[in-house]
């Protein structure tokens, strides 16, 4: 036995003895009676009370508590004493039950408290074991109590199969106290109060055993076989930590940042090393943490600020860190304190324009270190360190990260680099790890803005205005053709001396030529908006060229054209220059400048470069990155202004068509304002046929159906309809043109007339419209509740969506606050039903999680996003161009067209462009450097929903192998088994051919196709199953080929059973019987019937007939007497 621990009550006498040797700075609280100072405090009663309040405190986590001094001897402890308590541990070590005398003495009737806390990893002062027992008998007089003290099994024993998860403890304390019943103490009051009103105290500690030295537990349960088989192979593996460090790539590639609304939005998870997540816990108020970012910027914020980086809470409140741009330059740098105030700061430094620089900022506590470098060479810049005395609040995982611009700030101008986070460190700037991966397309990018500030300045100083004519005419001394030109035919005499040379016009000859026809067209303003002018025109003229019939021969001539219209901001040409050297469109392939010009274009806000760029990063395919939430950034962009451009009634817009070239039916109602189509329906609309009238006036609103927009035409025939027809939907949208004024002069008293005419008609979009008035020109929030309510129990997304920005700015009535959770219910709900503001609330709080019902999924918020985005007007127009020109018969047209609307990934151009590349496979392999049939068909494959018969063409061309392509039959049945999947009865005869060459349809594809393998076991069985399959899902009413191939596998199978009956087996062993028995008897009868005619000496006529005795006697003999041959006896040996 061992006796640990030491009274902390007070002794009732104290002998002059030699005091004990103490283990530990605990051991100063053994206290003498009042009148004794014990040795080695130099007659300081008040340390020796400090230390005794010191241990009123359970041991703090990761300390080693010392134990206090040695218990007395038993002749001493004889002596009477106050209050005391001791322990005796029988064993060092935490036991399962660990016996523990207790000895104790109590002066007045008391309560004798034992408890034994431990403290883990994480936790600490952990109860685990709790007992008390009364004394009012015997007082005075020293009690001893056996208690057995038992531990959980977690802390005691490895694991098992019944203890999965043992803890690691590292301090176990057993501690008692003795309380006195009187003096108002509460018997039952809470352990810790009772702790307070201790007369008596004392503690020891037990002996922890590390997880893989404990003992296994004997659970007396016997596993089964299998169980115990599969836990022994894993029983002595010691687990080990995942590997883990504090460094987040939060952006590995380039983001171009337009300066708008949308950026990206990164969350970091917690730590799954417990180490790590416990320091990152514990420094929630003390953050020690590093960004380090690259930035290319091109203008400095035109706003009060613009984001660079911030953190967004769960309360969607700025967090710690928030980094910003100002409009001088400067960081604006904002972090949130934990009294809940925010506190922030600005640099002194401005930072550098286009120049590519590393930006590294070190939170240490409250000192904050900004440090700027600048080239690939992190030559220093600026340095700058900020220190203050508030403890910020630091925690990464209650919330989400925003790169750029969010619907709270704008984003900068300019592009992003690799952004690096350390989570738990300030390394020094000179050990941060984060270089440029793309050092080429960083200096591409550099030496295009290089150049383009050489157009810009031309342009700019021609678009100049004139000084007053009474200046100085001393700057006039340069002398040009241009200037000679521009002073005959342009506006009256400039001074301004122009920068430029002859060497300069013939670099530039498409700019001069747009220059100078349009010196006398351009009026004077905005400067960007001139260069802006000047950017288009070059462009207009280039695709103008594009355009006609040997217009793909001219894309090598119109490439400079290009580049200055991207220069001048036009960036359209930045789409165009990008697709061309991505594609190898009639130009040497240069997957470099395809990346360099549609990340200038996405900076541009251009949306088919941006477009271009989400899906991209979304599919991770022509070395752009697989990155979820850099493709969300793009893709929200154009979804963002998707919905404001279908309200825009000017620009190059048409409605987005889902029309496929392969489908003759939709391309026979394709029309134009002169085509049958189009006068017919004019014609029955004349005539008073209101769907006549409704169909076309949607056509000239949108541009739908081959039809140019035309707004005007389309409210004449809207007003015609809802003033005669009475139609409730012409009614209806006529009202909503005269309430927005589209086209039309605003009449709200009107408006308001026809949409309750039309919702007493029972349409629930009017109905929903009646709502919109109330909460728009009333704000009658109650009125407006109450209509969209109906509306959605009708049905109207838009009533559902408009309900959710009730909850959403928390106006619904009856409901106090906001209530995000509700809105996000009817934001749901509206997307589902196509709404498109209610699909990008949905894909936000997909991106950021920071609603419980919309768990984060980063995949998922993208396709709604780029879902919203493929209905652009925009791209409609380049589709609808490529479409007329494919009616047309201008194929390299519809080429060009369709190539520029593949690149943004939508999916019907996709297939389209590849079909077009399968009729002229000469225009293909004349003008693409790239496989256009693989290519596109394969990348439609990679889309949601794409169509069956993408999936049958890239089934054959693995099946036959393509080009550079090798034979892949794994891949074949893949495809043609989501063909099948798709409901394309093409798809399972084609899995049935494979089946008869020999090739086996692995289980995982049976699975997928729900064939089970246990009822279909062989291939003849699969057959069946897909013969009928395809013979159910074919459209023909006669025979197809999916049923004569089932009609012809039976007659196999029927004419292999024939073949393999026990009938087959009984008539062919009786006719070889026949045959034997035949061929016996003939060689029987030869011999004799040749004797006879021997003898006769007559010789046969050769004319007549020779009889053959032998022939008939012995087919009748075997006929009529089959046994013969078998009677005969056989030989015994």
């Amino acid at each position: 036995m061992q006796r640990r621990g030491a009274g902390l009550g007070w002794p009732r006498q104290q002998r002059q003895q030699p005091p004990p040797p103490a283990v530990g700075p605990r051991a100063a609280a053994m206290a003498p009676p009042s009148g004794g100072v014990p040795p080695g405090f130099g007659g300081r009663p008040a340390c020796a009370l400090l230390l005794l309040c010191y241990l009123n405190f359970a041991p703090s986590l990761g300390r080693q508590t010392s134990l206090t001094t040695s218990v007395l001897p038993n002749a001493e402890r004889s002596v009477a004493y106050k209050d005391f308590i001791y322990f005796t541990i029988f064993e060092g070590n935490v036991r399962n039950v660990s016996e523990v005398s207790v000895e104790y003495l109590c002066s007045r009737p008391c309560v004798v408290n034992l408890e034994a806390v431990v403290s883990s990893e994480f936790r600490s002062s952990i109860p685990v074991y709790k007992k008390r027992w009364k004394n009012e008998k015997h007082l005075h007089t020293s009690r001893t109590h056996l208690v057995q003290v038992k531990f959980p099994s977690i802390m005691v024993y490895r694991d098992d199969y019944f203890i999965r998860h043992s803890i690691s403890v590292s301090v176990v304390i057993v501690r008692g106290w003795i309380t006195h019943q009187q003096g108002g103490v509460d018997v039952n009051a809470k352990w810790e109060e009772n702790l307070r009103h201790a007369v008596a105290k004392n503690y020891t500690l037990l002996k922890t055993v590390p997880p893989f030295e404990r003992p296994f537990k004997d659970h007396r349960v016997c596993l089964e076989w299998n169980t115990d088989y599969i836990w022994s192979l894993r029983a002595n593996k010691i687990p080990q930590c995942p590997f883990e460090n504090d460094v987040v790539i939060l952006l590995g590639f380039l983001y171009a940042s337009s300066g708008e609304n949308t950026g990206i939005v990164k969350k970091v998870p917690r730590f799954q090393n417990r180490e790590l997540e416990a320091t990152r816990r514990q420094r929630i108020d003390y953050p020690v943490f590093t960004v380090s970012l690259w930035l290319y910027l091109l203008h400095y914020c035109k706003a009060n600020l613009c984001g660079i980086l911030y953190f967004v809470d769960s309360n969607e409140m700025y967090g710690t860190p928030s980094v910003f741009l100002t409009g001088e330059g400067h960081l604006h740098i904002q972090m949130h304190l934990v009294k809940g105030e925010d506190l922030a700061v600005k640099t002194k430094f401005t930072l550098p324009l286009k120049e590519w620089f590393r930006l590294d900022i070190s939170f240490h506590g409250g000192q904050i270190v900004v440090t700027t470098s600048i080239g690939q060479d992190l030559k220093s810049y600026h340095n700058q360190t900020i220190s203050f005395r508030e403890d910020f609040h630091y925690n990464d995982t209650e919330g989400y990260f925003i790169i750029g611009g969010s619907r709270y700030v704008a984003g900068i101008e300019g592009f992003f680099g690799p952004l690096t986070y350390y989570r738990l460190r300030a390394p020094h700037p000179a050990q941060i790890l984060n270089p440029f991966p793309e050092k080429q397309l960083a200096e591409q990018i550099k030496l295009y803005y290089e150049r383009c500030a050489r157009v810009r300045e031309i342009v700019s100083v021609y678009a100049s205005p004139a000084p007053p004519r009474d200046s100085s005419p001393e700057a006039c001394d340069l002398q040009n053709a241009y200037l000679d030109l521009k002073r005959r035919y342009g506006r009256p005499s400039t001074c301004k001396a122009f920068p430029w040379e002859k060497e300069l016009r013939a670099q530039h000859p498409s700019l001069f030529q747009a220059l100078l026809e349009m010196g006398l067209l351009m009026v004077p303003g905005s400067r960007d908006e001139s260069v802006l002018g000047v950017g288009r025109r070059v462009f207009e003229k280039a695709a103008e060229g594009l355009s006609g019939a040997d217009g793909l021969r001219q894309v090598r001539a119109v490439l400079p054209s290009l580049l200055d219209a991207s220069c001048c901001g036009y960036h359209k040409a930045s789409y165009y220059l990008a697709v061309f050297h991505e594609t190898g469109f009639n130009v040497p392939r240069d997957p470099l400048q395809g990346m360099l010009y549609s990340l200038v274009g996405g900076q541009g806000s251009e949306r088919l470069s941006a477009m271009n760029l989400g899906y991209k990063h979304y599919q991770g395919i022509d070395n752009y990155p697989l990155d979820w939430e850099l493709s969300y950034a793009y893709y929200s962009n154009i979804a963002t202004k998707t919905p404001l451009d279908q309200h825009t009634l000017q620009g190059d817009q048409a409605y987005v068509e889902a029309i496929r070239l392969k489908d003759d039916e939709t391309l026979k109602v394709q029309t134009k304002e002169d085509g049958d189509v189009f006068m017919w329906l004019k014609h029955e609309a004349t005539r008073g046929n209101a769907a006549a009238q409704q169909r076309l006036a949607q056509m000239l609103f949108w541009g739908q159906q081959g039809v140019a927009k035309n707004p005007e035409a389309a409210i004449e025939w809207y007003a015609k309809g809802a003033l005669e027809t009475e139609d409730p939907a012409l009614i209806y949208d006529y009202a909503i043109v005269l309430f927005k004024g589209q086209g039309v002069k605003r009449n709200r008293r009107l408006a308001l007339e026809l949409m309750k005419k039309a919702a007493s008609k029972g349409l629930h979009q009017a109905v929903n419209g009646l709502g919109w008035y109330y909460h728009k020109f009333k704000k009658n929030y109650a009125k407006a509740a109450k209509y969209w309510l109906k509306a959605e129990e009708m049905g109207n997304p838009d009533a559902s969506y408009n309900l959710g920005v009730l909850y959403l700015d928390g106006i619904f009535p009856g409901v106090p606050g906001r209530n995000q959770t509700l809105a996000g219910e009817y934001f749901h709900k509206a997307a589902q039903g196509g709404h498109i503001e209610g699909t990008l609330w949905c894909s936000l709080y997909y991106i950021t999680g920071n609603l419980e019902t919309f768990p984060r999924d980063p995949e998922k918020a993208v396709v709604w996003a780029k879902h919203v985005a493929e209905k652009n007007g925009y791209l409609g127009h380049v589709i609808r161009k490529g479409l007329n020109a494919y009616l047309a018969g201008s194929w390299h047209e519809a080429l060009l067209y369709y190539v520029l609307a593949a690149e943004t990934g939508i999916e019907v151009s996709q297939t389209n462009l590849a079909h077009i590349c399968e009729e002229r496979p000469d225009l293909a392999k004349r003008y693409l450097g790239v496989n256009c049939v693989w290519r596109y068909y394969n990348f439609s494959v990679f889309q949601i929903d794409a169509p069956s018969f993408a999936y049958l063409k890239m089934g054959d061309l693995y099946y036959y192998g393509h080009q550079n392509q090798s034979q892949d039959l794994e891949l074949s049945v893949q495809m043609y088994a989501q063909a099948a999947l798709d409901g394309d009865s093409q798809g399972f005869f084609n899995l049935a051919l494979l089946i008869e060459e020999g090739a086996v349809i692995p289980h995982h594809i049976l699975d997928f196709l729900e064939i089970d393998p246990t009822l279909h076991s062989n291939n003849v069985s699969i057959l069946q199953e897909l013969y009928e399959r395809c013979w159910n899902h074919s459209n023909e009413e006669s025979l197809s080929p999916c049923s004569l191939a089932w009609l012809y596998l039976h007659l196999r199978l029927i004419w292999g059973a024939v073949l393999h009956s026990a009938l087959t087996y009984f008539l062919g062993t009786f006719l070889l019987s026949v045959l034997i028995a035949w061929t016996v008897q003939y060689f029987q009868s030869v011999p004799a019937h040749g004797s006879s005619l021997t003898s006769a000496g007559a010789s046969p006529d050769p004319t007549a007939p020779t009889a053959s005795p032998a022939l008939t006697p012995a087919a009748d003999a075997s006929a009529q007497d089959p046994p013969t041959v078998t009677t005969n006896p056989e030989p015994r040996g």
